[in-house]
């Protein structure tokens, strides 16, 4: 399910990023590793705030649909 979808609190795997070549190493530059655990610390407007690695990272709608996550 894409990320935009998860629900506050709960972490998750990344399990693909999408987009194109430039958006991908974007959000790999940010953390966004497929593997990884990401959770969802807020949602305020329709952009995310989450933590990723221990990091607090913001990210909008867009991106956060981009990647896609399952339960652990």
């Amino acid at each position: 399910m894409p990320l935009i979808l998860a629900d506050i609190g709960e972490q998750y795997l990344i399990s693909r990023i999408g987009g194109n070549t430039e958006v991908r190493s974007h959000l790999h530059d940010l953390g966004f590793v497929v593997g990884c655990t990401v959770e969802v610390v807020a949602a305020m407007g329709g952009n995310l705030i989450l933590n990723v690695k221990g990091s607090r990272i913001a990210i909008s709608r867009e991106m956060a649909q981009k990647i896609m996550v399952e339960m652990p």
